[in-house]
């Protein structure tokens, strides 16, 4: 099958608009794609059948509208698909088992197709999200970090808060919802911490304290390969964590300095990464803080006209496959 005819596999749910974006620019330049959810189309009803061979990994995943031949896949965009569910009728560890069977055998599938490129492959993408590596290759690249402390010593994080000229702040490792008091499920903002405010909860897990940034303004940078598209946001307010309420906020397109630009691609070349959402602070003299980098981050909120230069380079990206 010649390269043109070969279609971009985009692995992600239906209610994904990153990627309505980016397979709207590949139907117009009359690209081929497959689109699979595989934890609702190979799971309800679905079938995945993949030999290794020669050529490397063979054969097809049916689904109910489609037939995708995994030796002919192009390139893969890997999205936010459905989490895996076990068969109806299925409980308890039985159900545990199967989910982790589809978990590791079709992300297996997926993640080892031939002569294709990847955008991101899915264990780089797990590699790069750790918050403890992102910092330190951040900081092994030229990148400005923020003094950090993870602990689940609460007299190491009081001593932290307290010695932190401009304030602390809190963040946590991993975002998921926190249930509260009523056992509704809550996001934990990043939030401005006293020493005073640490009790000895903190042991329980670990926990993320940082020098709090006299920032004046956010930046959020989407790189796609070799293009750098930054995004300076001011907010309504005075929220510390910019994704509070998006109604507040305000865009404007900003130049990249050179040297942060320069610790950007190193940094997506020490992950093995083509894209990838960094998060800055900028203060009034002009200093980018590197505070994290999503691999897998949303970007289809901008509005259009900074919004359709992404998708037209990560389209760029799916379109010309692996060279």
């Amino acid at each position: 099958m010649s390269k043109r005819h070969r279609p971009v596999l985009v692995v992600t749910n239906l209610l994904d608009e990153s990627a309505d974006v980016v397979i709207r620019v590949l139907n117009a330049r009359a690209v081929p794609v497959a689109r699979l959810d595989p934890g609702v189309d190979v799971c309800d009803g679905g079938a995945v059948a993949a030999t290794l061979g020669p050529a490397g990994m063979q054969g097809h995943i049916t689904t109910g509208t489609r037939r995708i031949e995994l030796g002919d896949v192009r390139s893969v965009y890997c999205r936010r698909p459905t989490a895996y569910s076990p068969p109806a009728g299925l409980e308890g560890a039985a159900a545990d088992w199967t989910v982790h069977q589809f978990r590791w055998g079709m992300g297996g599938v997926l993640a080892a197709l031939p002569r294709c490129l990847y955008l991101n492959h899915p264990l780089r993408n797990r590699t790069a999200e750790y918050k403890p590596s992102q910092l330190t290759v951040a900081h092994q690249v030229g990148l400005a970090t923020p003094a950090t402390l993870i602990t689940t010593d609460p007299q190491a994080a009081r001593e932290f808060c307290a010695t932190q000229p401009g304030g602390a702040i809190y963040k946590p490792l991993w975002t998921s919802p926190y249930p509260d008091k009523e056992g509704r499920a809550r996001t934990v903002w990043v939030s401005v911490v006293d020493a005073g405010d640490v009790t000895d909860a903190v042991q329980v897990c670990p926990h993320l304290f940082q020098a709090k940034v006299p920032k004046e303004f956010d930046v959020r940078l989407t790189a796609v390969a070799d293009k750098l598209f930054a995004v300076r946001i001011d907010i309504d307010g005075s929220h510390l964590d910019w994704r509070k309420d998006y109604s507040q906020l305000h865009y404007a397109a900003v130049p990249v300095p050179v040297g942060v630009a320069g610790g950007i691609r190193a940094y997506l070349h020490e992950f093995g990464l083509t894209y990838g959402a960094f998060d800055f602070a900028v203060t009034g003299d002009g200093q980018w803080t590197f505070l994290e980098c999503n691999p897998n981050g949303q970007w289809a909120w901008f509005p259009e006209e900074i919004r359709d230069p992404i998708a037209q380079a990560l389209a760029d990206q799916l379109q010309k496959g692996l060279s």
